[in-house]
């Protein structure tokens, strides 16, 4: 699990994940060079990840946040089991956050599980930026 950071200087750790079988992963790659030009720390998982692998990845990183990447549609299957996959493991101080195809009626049932933001097509990489430093900080 991670901890507060106690220094300024600590770099905020993102896990940046493809679950599912969605093969498409160049906004992922994106988001992952924005954050890691903005000082993050980003660990890309790669596609096609299980949850069991997202949240192994979450532990063994320490990470701060997951930003899971999904157009596949399986949004609603995956992100529920990865955020009861953190729950299991007593992780509550990860932010979640959820971008691709997101339909907006879907996007209440995801905050209510737990998802931080849902960033779909067209949100700015600096509005993702900003907004996973202010909600690590809020942690």
């Amino acid at each position: 699990m991670s901890q507060p950071s106690t220094s300024t200087s600590a770099k905020i750790r993102v896990v940046v994940a493809k679950p599912g079988l969605d093969g498409h992963d160049r906004g992922a790659k994106i988001i992952a060079r924005a954050l890691r030009d903005a000082g993050m720390e980003v660990i890309y998982t790669g596609l096609h990840q299980t949850p069991e692998q997202i949240v192994e990845t979450v532990i063994q990183e320490d990470a701060d946040a997951v930003g899971l990447s999904i157009l596949s549609g399986a949004h609603m299957t995956l992100v529920p089991r990865i955020v009861s996959l953190l729950a299991e493991q007593e992780i509550d101080d990860v932010v979640v956050t959820v971008g691709g195809t997101i339909p907006s009626d879907d996007i209440p049932e995801l905050k209510r599980l737990g998802v931080a933001a849902v960033f779909g097509p067209g949100s700015s990489t600096e509005a993702i930026v900003d907004f996973i430093r202010g909600a690590v900080a809020a942690v």
